[in-house]
């Protein structure tokens, strides 16, 4: 059994992804001033309540840390899956690091929603024949379609949170279910 055969490889990637969800959800529970619509999810990370900026902050690093061994168990179904997956975790995790306001944050946030997005499309591409990677590449288009409508200003206000919540959603959905390692986890656990 190699390290990307493991139970725990396969687990990390969706156990990163719920943990990160949580935290961020939690975050915007706790914050007296986010709204989704006129809000950035990464306004979080600097909130005034230094609990809301430690979940949203620590929950993307986290996040990124707990993941990581997922690509080692992409890695056998495709090598750039697995470094577009750990790219995609890197650049999550340096939002984390670097908060809104800091210089390297929004480089940092446009190359996690980039490489996520084409991760979940290098999958449904590769899988293309299959109903899990049609559902990838709609993922993805539906991503991408967010923001293009975001920026022709059809959206309920001015903040970048909804078109991010897409993004949250196609890489978190992917990796909890559409995701090879994800795919045969679930189909061990029918049997």
């Amino acid at each position: 059994m190699t390290a990307g055969d493991s139970p725990a490889a396969r687990l990390a990637g969706p156990a990163g992804a719920v943990f990160t969800s949580s935290t961020i959800l939690a975050a915007t529970f706790l914050s007296p001033t986010f709204s989704w619509t006129e809000s950035a999810l990464s306004d979080l990370g600097v909130a005034a309540d230094p609990l809301v900026a430690l979940l949203f902050n620590g929950g993307l690093v986290g996040g990124a840390a707990v993941g990581l061994a997922y690509a080692l168990a992409l890695h056998p179904h495709s090598s750039p899956l697995g470094v577009g997956y750990a790219l995609s975790l890197l650049a999550m995790a340096l939002v984390g690091v670097f908060p809104a306001g800091t210089e390297p944050h929004f480089p940092a946030a446009i190359a996690f929603f980039l490489l996520a997005t084409a991760t979940v499309t290098l999958d449904g591409w590769r899988r293309r024949a299959s109903p899990t990677g049609r559902v990838s590449l709609l993922l993805a288009a539906g991503h991408v379609a967010g923001w293009i409508l975001w920026s022709y200003g059809i959206r309920p206000g001015d903040g970048f949170a909804l078109p991010e919540l897409g993004g949250v959603v196609m890489f978190g959905a992917w990796l909890l279910v559409l995701a090879p390692p994800s795919q045969s986890w679930w189909r061990r656990d029918r049997r």
